[in-house]
């Protein structure tokens, strides 16, 4: 993991990050896939639920909340 590299639950709310890696393996990475959550992909935190887990993000024009321990998972590049 690069100096500018973070998991996704570090990125701060409103700001864009790039997806650079997933470290999940099975299911997991498997659904984290199938949400179009791939290396490139743009993706940024709108809002955290009161309790902070989970968080909405704005992932290829749709809105998706993903548990802390998924977006543990991915790595993203802050630009």
């Amino acid at each position: 993991m690069n100096s500018n590299q973070i998991t996704l639950n570090q990125l701060p709310i409103g700001k864009k990050a790039i997806v650079a890696s997933l470290t999940s393996a099975g299911i997991t990475r498997r659904r984290i896939l199938d949400l179009g959550i791939i290396d490139g992909t743009e993706i940024e935190p709108l809002y955290k639920s009161p309790s902070g887990n989970p968080v909405a993000y704005l992932i290829r024009g749709a809105v998706i909340a993903l548990r802390s321990d998924v977006s543990d998972r991915i790595i993203v590049s802050m630009s």
